[in-house]
Formats: C-alpha cells, sequence, structure tokens
C-alpha cells in the first residue's frame, strides 16, 4: 500500500518536479528567439549587448524581462565561438543560477557552459560577476575557454591568479566578468581591506558570483578560515625539544577520540609528560604544568601530541622540498601555501624533521561563508548537493534544484561488497580488476589516500596490470591522467576524485590527442590531424561501449554520501553505458568508528568464508544512514563555527567599512577632531565626575592625563581653583585648547600634508588595533568553552565579552590617534640643517669623505638621525618634502609612497 506522501507526489510531482516545470515556458521562449539571432551577423550579436546594457542602466529594465533575448544571444556567441549549441537542459540550468539557485547537473552535463548565460545577463549591469572555481588550472582554463564567447558578445574576460602583478590584478577585477579560485577572492578581500589608499584596492564590491563545485568550497573548505598571518617569535627549537619526548608516551598516557578527531593526555600521562619534561630541562624543576606559567609549554606539548597521533604522512599531508604540504581530504589536492594555525603546523615540522617556519599572528581573517555572504547574489553548480540542501538553504539561503540529464542514466549501480578484513577486500578488487581489464573495460578506482592508492598499486603491479596513479604527488599531470582515464584498457588509481574539472569521455579526449599529435609533430596541419584523430576515436569510443563503458570502483566509502557519488557520477555522462562497485571491509575508518561490531556479529553468524563478501541492498540503507549521521554531526560543527564567526564578523564589517570611509573622504578633520573631543569628554568624566562636588575632583591626574593622552600642558588646577567654574566650562575650554593646537600644527604642516598624515595615522591605527583585538578574540575562544561548565551558554558569553572588547578596542582606538597626533610637530629649517650635518659627519666618519659627499641624501632621509625617529611611525618623521625619499626606506618618493593623497 502506498503512502500518503507517495500518492501526493505520483499526483502533485516533487517540489523538484514543479520547478523543472516552472522554467520550460522561458527555455521554449529562448527556443523560439533562435532563428531571429542566428541571422544576425557577428557584429549583430556585440550591437544587441549593447543595446541590452542600455536597456538595464539606463532604461531600469529588469534582468528577468531580459532573460530570454539574452540567453538566445549567449547561445548564439557560444555556438559559433565553440561550435557547442546549448541543450534545453543547461538553459533551465543557467535560468537556475541566475535566480539565485545550485543547479545540480551531473558530470559530463556541460556545466562550464552553462555558467556562461547567467554570467553574461547579470554582467549587463556593469557591477562584474565572479565565476568561482576550486583551483587555478581549472580558473584559468575556463577563463581562457569561455573568453571565446563572452569576446564574440562583445564583453571582457578576466583571471585572477595568485603572486599576480597588482595592475595585471585590478584590470581583471575590472572586467565583466572575472574567474578566479574562492582562496583567491577572499584573500584580495582581506588584503583590500589592509591597502591604505583606494587607488591600491583590486575588488570592485561582490554582485553576483556563479561557484562551480559549489560543495566543495561553500561546505566542505568551509570549515577553514583563510588567514592572513605575519610571523612572530621563532621557538623553533622548544617545538624539537619537546617532539624528542612523545615517542616516549604510550598508549595509557593519551586518550585518542576518532570520531571527533580528538586526542588528550591521561592524568598518567600528564604526570609522565611532566616528568620527562623535568628531566629534559624543559620545565623548571620547581613549576609544575597546571601553573600559569606554564601555559605556553602545555600549549607545545598538547599540539606535538596532535601532530604525532592525529597527522599521517601521506594522508593529511606530504613532505617535499623541506616543506609539510596540506593535502585536502575531500579532493586530494596538495594546498600549497596553507598552514595549520596554532602552533600545530610547526609541530608537524618537528615531527619530520624539515625546516621550522616562524609561527604566524593573525593579521586578518575571513571564513567562506561569511565572505560568499556578502554577494548581492549567489549561485553554484555541482554534480552533487542535495544530500547538504538544509545546509546550503540554512547558511546561504541557496535552494537546490536537479536538473534533468540530456540524455538518460545507463549507468548499472551495484551493491556494496562487504570482506570481513582489508586484504580480502583489496584482494577482491584486484581480482575484480583483472576481470573488467580482460574485456578492455576502462576502470577509475577510488581510494580514499595516497598511502591506500599505492598499496593498491602495488598489488596491481604484481598482477602484471599497466596503470596510471592520480594523487597529490602526480599534481602536475592531473588533466593528462584524468582524460586518458576513459581510454580501452585504462586502470586509473586515483585519490578522491572530487571536483577534477576534466571530463573523462570513453575512448579517451579527442583535445588531448589532437594537442599530442601537433606536439610530437608541429609540421603537421591542424585540421588533417583533428580529422584523422576524430575517425580513431569513434572506432575507440565504440569499442569502449561494446566493452559496457567506464566502470568505477571506489575501495572505501566517505564520511559524505556525496563525495562518493561524485566519484560514482564519473561513469555514464551524457547516457554512455557504465557500472559503479563499492568494495568495503570492516577495518575501513568508516565501518570501524561506526558501529561495525552488529554487522561482524551478523557475518560470523552467516559462516563467511575467506575472501568471501556480502552483497545486499540493506546493507547499503545501512551504511547510507551511518553517512547521514556523520554528515549531520559534521553540519552542527560548522554550524557552531559559522555562530561564533558571525560575532567576529559584525565587527570586522565594522571596522572594514569604517577603513573605506577614511579612505572615501577627501580628508578627515572632522573625523579626528570627533575623536578628539571625546577623548576629552572621557577625561574629564574620568577625573571630574559630572555630579563631584569641585573638592572631589582629581586636578593632578587629570593635568597628567591631558599632558600624557592631549600633549598639552594646561593650567587646569586654576581652572579648577575659579569660582563658578563647572565641569562643562574645564571641558569647553580643554576642547578649545586642543583644537587651536592642532589648528597651529596644519599650519606649520600645510592644510594638505596635515590631512595626509591624518588619514595614514588613523589607517595604520585602526589595522593595529584591529589585529591586537583579533588575537584576544582568539585567546577568549580558546577558553570559553569551559563557562559550559558553569551552566552558562558559551555563546552568549563569548558575544556579551567580545563586543565589550569591541568597545574597549574603540576607545583605545581614539586615544592612541589623539595622542599620535598631539605629539608630532614640523621640524624648523635649524633642525633640518643640523640633521644633515649629523648625517654627513657620520657618513664621513665611516666611508671617508668623498664617498659621504655623494652619499648625502636629501633632507627627508636625514631626519632619520632625529630623536625617536622609527620608520614604521610616520608621526615620528617630520615633514618631509614631497618629492623627497620616503622616511620609511622603501626607496620611492614620499608623494608615491606614504605621502601619496
Amino acid at each position: 500500500m502506498l503512502g500518503l506522501g507517495t500518492v501526493a507526489r505520483k499526483i502533485f510531482g516533487t517540489p523538484n518536479d514543479r520547478m523543472v516545470k516552472s522554467v520550460r515556458p522561458l527555455v521554449a521562449k529562448i527556443n523560439a528567439l533562435e532563428p531571429e539571432f542566428a541571422a544576425l551577423s557577428d557584429e549583430g550579436l556585440i550591437e544587441k549587448t549593447a543595446a541590452f546594457r542600455q536597456r538595464v542602466q539606463e532604461g531600469g529594465e529588469s534582468l528577468e524581462a531580459l532573460l530570454p533575448e539574452a540567453f538566445a544571444n549567449c547561445r548564439e556567441a557560444a555556438r559559433r565561438a565553440l561550435g557547442l549549441r546549448a541543450f534545453d537542459v543547461q538553459l533551465m540550468g543557467g535560468i537556475f543560477l541566475h535566480q539565485g539557485n545550485i543547479a545540480e547537473m551531473r558530470t559530463g552535463e556541460g556545466k562550464t557552459l552553462v555558467a556562461t548565460f547567467p554570467a553574461y545577463l547579470n554582467a549587463l549591469t556593469g557591477k562584474g560577476v565572479h565565476v568561482v572555481t576550486v583551483n587555478d588550472y581549472l580558473a584559468k582554463r575556463d577563463a581562457e575557454w569561455m573568453s571565446k564567447v563572452y569576446g564574440a558578445l562583445g564583453m571582457t574576460t578576466g583571471v585572477v591568479y595568485p603572486y599576480q602583478d597588482a595592475a595585471e590584478k585590478k584590470t581583471a577585477y575590472q572586467a565583466d566578468i572575472t574567474y578566479a579560485t574562492n582562496n583567491e577572492l577572499g584573500f584580495d578581500y582581506l588584503r583590500d581591506n589592509m591597502k591604505a589608499t583606494l587607488e591600491e584596492m583590486s575588488q570592485r564590491g561582490h554582485n553576483f558570483a556563479i561557484v562551480d563545485e559549489v560543495d566543495s568550497i561553500l561546505i566542505d573548505e568551509a570549515r577553514t578560515p583563510l588567514i592572513i598571518s605575519g610571523p612572530s617569535q621563532d621557538r623553533s627549537d622548544l617545538y624539537v625539544q619537546v617532539d624528542r619526548l612523545i615517542p616516549l608516551l604510550t598508549e595509557e598516557h593519551f586518550k585518542l577520540d576518532e570520531k571527533t578527531r580528538n586526542v588528550t593526555y591521561s592524568e598518567d600521562g600528564n604526570e609522565f609528560i611532566e616528568q620527562q619534561l623535568h628531566a629534559a630541562g624543559i620545565l623548571p624543576s620547581d613549576q609544575s604544568l597546571y601553573e600559569p606559567e606554564s601555559t605556553t609549554i602545555v600549549h607545545h606539548v598538547t599540539q606535538a601530541l596532535r601532530a604525532h597521533k592525529l597527522f599521517q604522512k601521506d594522508q593529511q599531508y606530504i613532505v617535499r622540498d623541506d616543506e609539510i604540504l596540506l593535502i585536502d581530504e575531500f579532493t586530494g589536492r596538495m594546498m600549497k601555501g596553507r598552514r595549520l594555525s596554532d602552533g600545530l603546523h610547526q609541530a608537524i615540522e618537528a615531527k619530520e624533521g624539515v625546516t621550522i617556519q616562524p609561527e604566524n599572528v593573525t593579521l586578518a581573517s575571513v571564513t567562506f561563508q561569511n565572505y560568499f555572504r556578502l554577494y548581492n547574489k549567489l549561485g553554484g553548480m555541482t554534480g552533487t548537493a542535495s544530500t547538504e540542501a538544509d545546509e546550503f538553504m540554512e547558511i546561504y539561503k541557496l535552494g537546490v534544484v536537479e536538473v534533468p540529464t540530456n540524455r538518460p542514466v545507463q549507468r548499472k549501480d551495484e551493491d556494496d561488497a562487504v570482506y570481513r578484513t582489508s586484504r580480502e577486500k583489496f584482494e577482491g578488487v584486484v581480482k575484480t580488476i583483472q576481470e573488467a581489464h580482460a574485456s578492455g573495460q576502462p576502470i577509475l578506482v577510488g581510494t580514499t589516500s595516497i598511502e591506500k592508492s599505492e598499496y593498491l598499486s602495488e598489488l596491481l603491479k604484481a598482477a602484471g596490470i599497466e596503470h596510471n596513479v592520480l594523487n597529490a604527488r602526480q599534481h602536475e599531470q592531473e588533466a593528462q591522467i584524468v582524460a586518458d582515464a576513459g581510454k580501452l584498457n585504462a586502470v586509473t588509481i586515483a585519490t578522491n576524485m572530487a571536483g577534477r574539472g576534466t571530463d573523462i569521455k570513453l575512448g579517451g579526449n579527442v583535445e588531448f590527442k589532437v594537442m599530442e599529435a601537433i606536439t610530437a609533430d608541429p609540421h603537421l596541419h591542424p585540421d588533417e590531424v583533428r580529422a584523422r584523430v576524430e575517425a580513431e576515436h569513434a572506432a575507440d569510443e565504440e569499442a569502449v561501449k561494446a566493452a559496457g563503458g567506464l566502470f568505477v570502483l571506489a575501495t572505501e566509502r566517505h564520511e559524505s554520501r556525496r563525495i562518493d557519488n561524485q566519484l560514482r557520477g564519473r561513469s555514464g555522462r551524457q547516457g554512455d553505458p557504465g557500472r559503479s562497485s563499492f568494495f568495503l571491509s570492516l577495518e575501513d575508518d568508516l565501518m570501524r568508528i561506526f558501529g561495525s561490531e552488529r554487522l561482524d556479529s551478523v557475518l560470523s553468524k552467516l559462516g563467511m568464508k575467506e575472501g568471501e563478501a556480502i552483497i545486499h541492498p540493506w546493507v547499503n540503507k545501512s551504511l547510507e544512514r551511518a553517512q547521514a549521521k556523520v554528515e549531520g554531526r559534521n553540519f552542527d560543527i560548522r554550524k557552531q563555527l559559522l555562530k561564533f564567526d558571525d560575532v567576529m564578523n559584525d565587527q570586522r564589517k565594522a571596522i572594514f567599512g569604517q577603513r573605506m570611509e577614511v579612505m572615501q573622504a577627501p580628508d578627515i578633520e572632522e573625523i579626528v577632531q570627533d575623536m578628539r573631543h571625546q577623548v576629552a569628554e572621557d577625561l574629564t568624566t574620568n577625573y571630574m565626575p559630572p555630579k563631584a562636588y569641585a573638592a572631589k575632583w582629581d586636578v593632578a591626574g587629570m593635568h597628567e592625563a591631558v599632558l600624557e593622552k592631549m600633549g598639552m600642558d594646561l593650567p587646569i588646577a586654576d581652572w579648577a581653583a575659579e569660582e563658578g567654574t563647572d565641569q562643562e566650562t574645564i571641558l569647553e575650554r580643554l576642547i578649545a585648547a586642543s583644537d587651536q593646537m592642532m589648528a597651529e600644527k596644519a599650519e606649520g604642516f600645510g592644510h594638505e600634508s596635515m590631512r595626509t598624515i591624518e588619514k595614514q595615522l588613523l589607517l595604520q591605527t585602526i589595522d593595529t588595533k584591529w589585529r591586537e583585538h583579533l588575537l584576544t578574540l582568539e585567546h577568549l575562544r580558546s577558553v570559553i568553552g569551559f563557562r559550559g561548565y558553569a551552566q552558562r551558554d558559551p555563546l552568549n558569553e563569548y558575544k556579551t565579552e567580545s563586543f565589550a572588547l569591541f568597545e574597549s578596542m574603540l576607545n583605545s582606538l581614539r586615544q592612541d590617534v589623539t595622542q599620535k597626533l598631539s605629539q608630532i610637530r614640523p621640524i624648523t629649517a635649524e633642525e633640518q640643517q643640523q640633521l644633515m650635518q649629523q648625517y654627513l659627519a657620520q657618513q664621513q666618519a665611516a666611508a671617508g669623505p668623498s664617498v659621504a659627499a655623494a652619499a648625502a641624501p636629501p633632507v627627508v632621509a636625514a631626519a632619520a638621525a632625529l630623536a625617536g625617529f622609527d620608520a614604521a611611525d610616520p608621526t615620528t618623521w617630520g615633514n618631509p618634502a614631497r618629492n623627497d625619499e620616503c622616511p620609511c626606506g622603501s626607496g620611492e618618493k614620499f608623494k608615491h609612497c606614504h605621502g601619496k593623497l
């Protein structure tokens, strides 16, 4: 008997069916316009773009009204530029992206082309569109490939990549459509908010982003924030000393929880490590690990334990060129430039005996969740998103729509085969590969770590089966190995196949074959080569189809069903035949950690023989339930992390917004004046409380504070002694005196120079205070969890305390800016002459008269000899002339460096 839900779905269709049905009329409109746009000349397509821009930007026409014409124009441009005519389902995917949804499209359905439609439509506003990819190779490849389409439409394309020239990067962001990785976009956002002038900033706002492999970027990578950091003190010796003690620990010294990936010392372990630290002379003999002075050492021994017990070489990281390179657990790629924070990376470097890089302090940070929520509109594409639909809706307000495939899926998905031991499983894998290989069927074998891929590779070598291995070690040959994976007789072992970006086409990839042939013999004509390769490829493709298409064989289930589905989706693209199968054992991490005891007892009762596997749909169901539980738990962890980061994000937006206002303002005289007046008010309130009698005022304290904070020696005692003087009168006099002092300074420096000094000083102070605040918040986060033991909600406590810290930071900012501005003064002509003479005398003593005369710098450089001069602090530089060398030591003129207006 059918349930009510099933009956309702049969009558009304699923919500997804209704979404797909709702856009069919739009697709019909686009198709109806096809003959009209096909009749246009190449110039006609570009003219259409200009007309569309005018209608949107000047006529105020909505993008929704323009969609059918814009999509029809884009489809025609793609047909001419690439020889690809978009299918109806690709237009559907484009519509869903434009509406701010995630289009779930199977592998091989042409997502790269799909993105051009909404990108073109939204770029007509003139506000720019970002297309986000998972790595630099794909960003450059897609930008180069799709720029032909955008070029045919009269639009510009840019690509952003690491270590790019600043001017080139800015040009890329000014383009109509910009391709970039999620990392580079996030880092550029942080870098922009550390710049001193608007001209130096790269990005121009966050209008619309299309995120490719959206699940990988917005969920898998969202657990790690992007951090820009600077070096702190070097403690490499301490890491090495502590690392030597960890191998001495035995199992009773620590508790390892694989479910939560956590490791802690037991009571015995704490005692043992304390003894070892005393013996090694790291911890003073009269000091316990539990004393406040031992905090740093406790931190080091904890991170060393984590480095040894939670991080395994060739699984979480590899060692290359005296460097620890992290491996992305979802894509199997090296994450060059990424480092673990809080000293953990240094602990791993000590463990592996490579050079220990200094620890870093955070200068700026943002999570991917909060970065991508900056965009006015967001769309995403992937082959697998429906398993995380709840998270996409809750965190990003993104709906997930499954777009139908262009042709029906013919892949055969077999039930999982579960073995008792890992050894039996791999023997079963090799046997299955041999059987499929004998028929010429191409096989893609998925593993979860480099270690396991290399173990399987050894087994296949022993069995005499030729194969390719793709993991983080073969990162550079990635596209070539993936392109060859669909050839007859090909066997490819891949570590985590998620989001590889290159299609596995049956019979091999035509483009790669053409490039190979031309590279081998450059004298050949490209058209002749293509014709020959295409003829050969057609025969190869038919042979592979006859052998059953691509066989995807997975050697383990991942924690996330989505990663499994991505691997499975590599087979059966565009209606091709295919087959997929998962081989598991009770020793696999997922099975071992998440309740394999029951299954083990069932298998024992069945009396399974050596090498036998259990294959049943029930096993699949129970495994999927286990995976769903793990996914739910991971979502909760990410949600909790985000709640904490949201607190900091509000403060980040306030600070970055404030910086932007300062940079945009022609001058900030009023802002610093308000700050100065506020400091005067605070001092008056502190030392002369409003409701206190004059006899209770701390006049001496007030005099000292005004001298220190505002740089003025005022007769406050005389003012206070005057009859009828109240707090208001003293405050007014204080403000008047400070305004007069700053007006005199501005006259001495020159109005223009004074405004530049104010702006640079305020920006530098904001940056310094924000860095200190980030460090304070990091420390607060690390201890706030303990409040739970006192029956208090750690999140509420964090919100309250971080807000108080933020208020305190703003007060401190006002005081610092006021104090620094009160201390600066222009140097006189006599002082400049004196400094020059001192400088020349020093040079002469050091290098002889002729050299000193040749090396004599401009007067401003000589200001380095000024008492209290600090190259990092512009307030100590006096009054540099605009054409002189900048005192910071950059070698540039002052007007092009710190004096830039």
